[in-house]
C-alpha cells in the first residue's frame, strides 16, 4: 500500500513538473514579438509587380509593427536556398495576441478575397523572437 501511495505522489509530481514549463513556455511566448513569413507561387501569367502592389496594404494593418515585400534575391544557386516562389512578405508583430487579430483584419481579409485566385501555392512560418 505505501508503495502505491509513493508511486502515485511520484507520478503525480512529475506530470505538474512536466506540465508547468509547458505552460511557462506558452505564456512567455504571448509577450514576445513574432515574425510571420508568406511565400507566394502566383499561377503562370500573374504579374509579379501588381502583386506586390496588391500585398503591400498587408503592411498597413493596424498590429503590423513593421512589414518587407519582396521577391527572391539573386544569390548563388545552392541546395539550401529556394528561389521557386514569386513573391515574399515578412510582417513583424510586437506579440502573438497582434498576429491574431491581424488575421482577422479587415484589409488583410480583402487582401485575401481579392488575390487568392492569383496564387498556385502559399506558404507561411511564423517564429517568435
Amino acid at each position: 500500500m505505501k508503495t502505491r501511495r509513493k508511486f502515485i505522489q511520484t507520478l503525480a509530481v512529475a506530470s505538474v513538473a512536466t506540465a508547468l514549463p509547458i505552460e511557462l513556455m506558452a505564456e512567455q511566448s504571448k509577450k514576445q514579438k513574432m515574425i510571420h513569413q508568406v511565400f507566394f507561387w502566383l499561377k503562370p501569367g500573374e504579374d509579379v509587380k501588381d502583386f506586390l502592389k496588391e500585398a503591400s496594404v498587408l503592411g498597413k494593418c493596424k498590429t503590423v509593427a513593421k512589414s518587407y515585400m519582396g521577391v527572391p534575391a539573386p544569390t548563388e544557386a545552392r541546395d539550401v536556398v529556394d528561389h521557386s516562389y514569386q513573391v515574399a512578405c515578412t510582417l513583424f508583430f510586437d506579440s502573438i495576441e497582434d498576429q491574431n487579430i491581424y488575421q482577422t483584419d479587415p484589409e488583410h481579409l480583402k487582401f485575401i478575397e481579392r488575390n487568392s485566385n492569383k496564387w498556385a501555392s502559399v506558404k507561411v512560418y511564423d517564429f517568435v523572437v
